[in-house]
């Protein structure tokens, strides 16, 4: 029998060399064995399935959140995801607060006092976050469309240094261009027409898998409809849908954040990069699932 290297058999399977080792290492891949550092595999072998969504059963976390969130429970999932996801994608975009004043402020809706001065805009933007989550909660089920993205704009920005700037319109789009990274985005005139013929093509899938979901986000990001946020709401809609399609949600945190860029960046190119950063992120919300035995 013949036996392909990772490298050939990522190429084949249209893969990451990562997802392939991952594979090999979890036993996913009959006949795969290694020697030394270098991992064989069949040239016959059968790319694995990869499970994304999860299976029918009851509750679901959707279930799990509404209920959680209707009685205030403490300590539960819905707990941990406001915080993690409030925490994490706040941090990407440059917040000062730590993953303790964080929590303190979601569960005591104060601030704790010490030596470090906090910026007033991490606060209200933190406390913004975790309204913005309870509102993807509530309108999960329902499709995404420009007046609830707007709705998540005005939630997430309102009494923010920004809001008080003539430039800045809280719930509307863009007025100024702007950038990603070293990237340029749709200019304020064509946001409009671009979000509505992106928002028409998502919705026309019926059935919307993991891909859809990032390529929908790809597009979202590169357009930037407005002038700061742009990544938090993304990363809303992605666990919003995440939630309505019964798709194991994600989030990105600091290990994770450069990978998420790269795939950002170079999703026209090869989209294993963003969906692969994806996966990982799925693996360890997984672990948080198993924890409160959650089914997925």
């Amino acid at each position: 029998m013949k036996y392909l290297t990772v490298t050939e058999i990522a190429n084949i399977w249209n893969l990451s060399k990562r997802s392939v080792r991952n594979y090999c290492a979890l036993k996913k891949i009959d006949g795969a064995f290694l020697k030394g550092k270098t991992w064989y595999i069949p040239e016959n072998a059968k790319k694995p399935d990869r499970i994304n969504k999860k299976h029918t059963s009851t509750p679901t976390l959707l279930d799990e959140l509404i209920k959680e969130k209707d009685v205030k429970l403490s300590g539960g999932i819905y707990h941990k995801i406001q915080i993690e996801l409030t925490y994490n994608s706040n941090h990407i975009e440059g917040s000062c607060l730590t993953h303790e004043q964080t929590r303190y402020i979601f569960e005591t809706n104060s601030i704790g006092t010490g030596k470090k001065a906090l910026k007033v805009d991490d606060v209200v933007e933190t406390a913004n976050h975790f309204k913005c989550i309870d509102l993807i909660i509530e309108n999960a089920k329902r499709p995404i469309t420009e007046s609830f993205i707007k709705e998540l704009h005005k939630t997430l920005k309102n009494g923010t240094t920004d809001s008080r700037n003539s430039w800045f319109v809280v719930g509307d789009y863009k007025k100024l261009p702007n950038t990603v990274g070293d990237m340029f985005t749709t200019s304020p005139e064509e946001v409009s027409k671009e979000m509505k013929e992106l928002l028409y093509e998502y919705n026309s899938i019926k059935d919307k898998s993991l891909d859809d979901l990032l390529e929908f986000h790809y597009h979202f990001e590169r357009i930037h409809p407005f002038q700061d946020g742009n990544g938090r709401i993304g990363r809303l809609l992605l666990f919003k849908d995440c939630l309505k399609y019964n798709i194991v949600p994600f989030i990105i945190d600091d290990e994770l954040k450069l990978f998420y860029y790269r795939g950002l960046k170079e999703w026209e190119n090869d989209r294993n990069y963003l969906k692969d950063t994806c996966l990982t992120a799925q693996d360890k919300f997984k672990t948080w699932l198993d924890y409160f035995k959650i089914k997925y």
